[in-house]
């Protein structure tokens, strides 16, 4: 019997594809990277799916490359060559949703946005918002510790995470964390899983915490400044003035560009960024106001309140657009370095510079809130991979982000495309502690080899 032939025997016939055409589109994550040719793809549908792969895979020394949506932005889920692309986005029940508690219980392949329209119906929400929340699924987040719109105010998704279940890589099943508000017995398994990008286990469950939803639509404003320090210093502003807001994004002039080339959204020709912020507290109406006022007195050249429900969708829209229509000017090296917040404004003229210095298009989009920006470098089509000037601008860019204190990535995982700059952050003795922990979780090292460390 062939290798993959007990594998088959393993799950079903169904379960595993092998046609070259069927699993080169599970190979790849929406970066531009490279893939290798996988062995085969398994879509799993349950939980035993998972520990059949990894006891079969940890027998015959097949590295597994989990993968949720493929909405990866790092290279995380990008097959290797001759492993096996385990899949979870069938994987898709909500198996308890627990209004009392404030709790659910979801399988990995769930999308984030359904998870939450399913808590809204209990007046409820889940708070992770990442960009991409109507494709990319819960076990993907989990993977990389997704952040999103939110953030600023709900934390991170390893903020909503109480506990997971997880298949190590040798089939053993393992449930960390608890379902209580408190709990600290033991280490914290559900903190070192939640950012892992699969390295450590597979997450086939995961218990997350749910909040109170809103009672109104929350308050928006949109500010357009002709100085993108300007947006940037009234985040700081807004931050110290205690205004407390849900959501607050910032956009440069390049992506507001591509989004009017795109979508036709009006834009000026004298508004060199936008600053689109959120409030859902009970007074939500006044905060927006009082945030307007800010963005003013900082320079703001105008400033628009939403009046509805409708009027604030539309200006979060706008947010929600950038990354598709950047797509569209070529390929992206996407990147999500993260700096103190009251070194914002510093950072986006350092960004501004640097694409002056090596004559490149960089488009920034920011969490503004958290001081986590989104500088994407744009290049050909036709390229391959980035030209020598782009990766020399994202060199310094990571350098000078390091310099100020910041971290290489706040959300989107190290994958394959920062591990050349990791060591520059974490140190050798951080480096040979990560290498340890994986030995321990996973000592064949054959769980998505070559990402995150």
């Amino acid at each position: 019997m062939t290798v993959i032939s007990e594998l088959v025997a393993a799950l079903a016939p169904e379960k595993v594809l092998t046609d070259p055409d069927v699993t080169d589109s599970y190979a790849r994550d929406r970066t531009f990277l490279e893939p290798g040719r996988p062995l085969a793809v398994v879509l799993a549908h349950t939980r035993d799916d998972v520990v059949a792969v990894m006891r079969w895979a940890t027998e015959h020394r097949v590295p597994v490359v989990p993968r949720g949506a493929g909405t990866g932005l790092a290279g995380g889920a990008t097959a290797v060559e001759g492993c096996v692309v385990l899949a979870l986005h069938k994987m898709t029940a909500i198996r308890e949703l627990s209004p009392a508690d404030e709790t659910a219980v979801v399988e990995p392949g769930v999308i984030t946005a359904d998870l939450d329209r399913a808590a809204r119906e209990h007046g409820l929400m889940y708070a992770p918002d990442p960009s991409s929340y109507e494709i990319s699924t819960i076990g993907g987040n989990l993977a990389t510790n997704a952040g999103g719109l939110r953030c600023v105010k709900y934390g991170v998704t390893r903020d909503s995470a109480m506990g997971l279940e997880v298949v190590l890589a040798d089939g053993r099943v393992i449930n960390t964390g608890r379902r209580t508000v408190k709990g600290v017995t033991g280490y914290d398994l559900t903190g070192l899983f939640v950012g892992s990008e699969g390295t450590l286990g597979v997450i086939t469950a995961a218990t997350v915490r749910l909040r109170r939803a809103p009672s109104v639509y929350p308050a928006t404003i949109a500010a357009e400044f002709t100085s993108l320090r300007d947006a940037a210093s009234a985040v700081s502003a807004i931050i110290a003035a205690g205004c407390q807001p849900s959501l607050m994004e910032m956009l440069d002039r390049n992506t507001l560009k591509a989004i009017d080339d795109w979508r036709n959204i009006g834009l000026e020709d004298s508004t060199r960024a936008m600053l689109i912020a959120q409030s859902d507290a009970v007074d939500g109406p006044a905060v927006s106001e009082r945030m307007a006022e800010l963005c003013t007195a900082n320079g703001a050249a105008f400033v628009a309140v939403s009046s509805s429900a409708q009027e604030a969708e539309e200006l979060i829209g706008v947010r929600r657009m950038a990354y598709q229509a950047k797509e569209r000017l070529g390929k992206c090296l996407v990147e999500d370095v993260c700096v103190p917040r009251s070194l914002l404004p510093d950072m986006i003229e350092k960004i501004e510079a640097i694409a002056v210095k090596y004559d490149v298009l960089i488009t920034t989009v920011a969490h503004a809130g958290d001081g986590n920006l989104h500088p994407v470098f744009i290049f050909d089509h036709a390229l391959t991979e980035p030209p020598p000037q782009v990766w020399a601008a994202a060199d310094e860019l990571f350098r000078e982000t390091l310099r100020m204190g910041g971290t290489l990535t706040g959300e989107h995982g190290v994958g394959l495309l920062k591990r050349r700059w990791l060591a520059l952050e974490t140190g050798p003795v951080t480096e040979e502690i990560h290498h340890g922990i994986k030995r321990v979780f996973d000592p064949l090292g054959i769980l998505n080899p070559g990402k995150a460390i």
